[in-house]
């Protein structure tokens, strides 16, 4: 099924900072931020096992499982089996080592096979508190975690997890499935098979104010030809476009700054917040559903919704275009 037939709204919750991304947040700040998304309307929300090692889903379920099940829509992810051992030492986590050290402390494995994908099913259920989820992304099969080996991880994937979630899918159990990963080749190896076929993907960070050149190339043409529609996870790449310091998970480089220098003296010229820009550029594309972005602070939710409705002068948009800093290629809101 078409994600634009299923998600409720333009704008989704992304949970990952609810697993202790980057800091160790009070359960009762974490609660009240979800909490704020529901009482902002906000009926599209996100996770994964991988957040936190099952926080992130914990977390969530206590306040969703409080709600009416038929008034909001959940997806979460396979690819991570979360185990009772706790692991001991530094996670091996690719390029995002570190990322969730403040999460639980719980071992995950990372396995994409039929039974694996299975047992995250099963485990999600438990932890977020319901009986059944709305659409499942297969996690993080691609470069950025497994370096040279992610062909092999696509390959396990591609004869495990896609296959149980299309079955699941026809079976009317979910409703949709996708891929939810950082970089653009394996949607694109996906969306080249006969079969199994994914009803949309979860892309985060490579749709954004700041990059956007390389999925405009091949990925987003092949998806409008097949009909797949496109979750933007990470709008405001990592934060440096929400008034943080990450980009990439990681302190952002000099070269990122320079540039986000830029867009703010442009938006600050034409009296346009970054979020609203940053949001409204990732949503222009026919081929997004929704994007998904992340808060930890109940007060943020209230920005991110004001910034979707925030006017944005079309001169706004031609002058980004004008001094090179969205492609060429990119839709802009508006028809600018």
């Amino acid at each position: 099924m078409a994600l634009k037939n299923i998600l409720p709204g333009k704008l989704g919750y992304g949970t990952a900072p609810l697993g202790n991304m980057f800091r160790a947040i009070p359960d009762i700040e974490a609660l009240a931020t979800v909490e704020a998304a529901w009482d902002h309307g906000v009926r599209y929300y996100d996770t994964a096992p991988f957040y936190g090692a099952g926080l992130a889903e914990e977390r969530l379920g206590e306040v969703l499982s409080a709600k009416p099940r038929d008034a909001y829509v959940l997806s979460t992810k396979v690819g991570r089996v979360i185990l009772d051992e706790v692991e001991e030492g530094a996670r091996e986590l690719g390029e995002k080592g570190g990322l969730f050290e403040h999460g639980n402390p719980n071992k995950m494995l990372h396995v994409w096979t039929a039974e694996a994908t299975e047992r995250s099913i099963e485990d999600s259920l438990k932890r977020l508190g319901t009986d059944r989820l709305d659409i499942v992304w297969v996690h993080d099969i691609a470069q950025d975690f497994h370096g040279d080996a992610w062909l092999s991880k696509f390959e396990e994937a591609r004869t495990g997890a896609f296959r149980v979630l299309s079955r699941l899918r026809d079976e009317g159990v979910i409703k949709a499935w996708g891929l939810g990963v950082n970089k653009t080749e394996p949607i694109e190896l996906t969306l080249a098979l006969d079969e199994p076929k994914p009803d949309g993907f979860l892309l985060a960070g490579r749709y954004t104010l700041l990059d956007h050149e390389h999925a405009l190339q091949r990925l987003l043409p092949l998806a409008q030809e097949q009909n797949v529609d496109m979750v933007v996870g990470g709008p405001y790449s990592s934060g440096i476009l929400a008034g943080g310091t990450h980009f990439e998970y990681q302190e952002a480089p000099a070269h990122i700054i320079e540039r986000v220098t830029r867009l703010k003296a442009l938006a600050a010229k034409h009296g346009v917040s970054i979020k609203a820009a940053a949001l409204q550029f990732s949503l222009a594309h026919p081929a997004t559903a929704a994007v998904v972005a992340g808060a930890t602070k109940p007060g943020r939710i209230a920005e991110d919704q004001a910034a979707l409705r925030e006017s944005v002068p079309a001169a706004f948009w031609q002058e980004l275009r004008a001094a090179g800093l969205v492609s060429p290629a990119a839709p802009l809101p508006n028809g600018a």
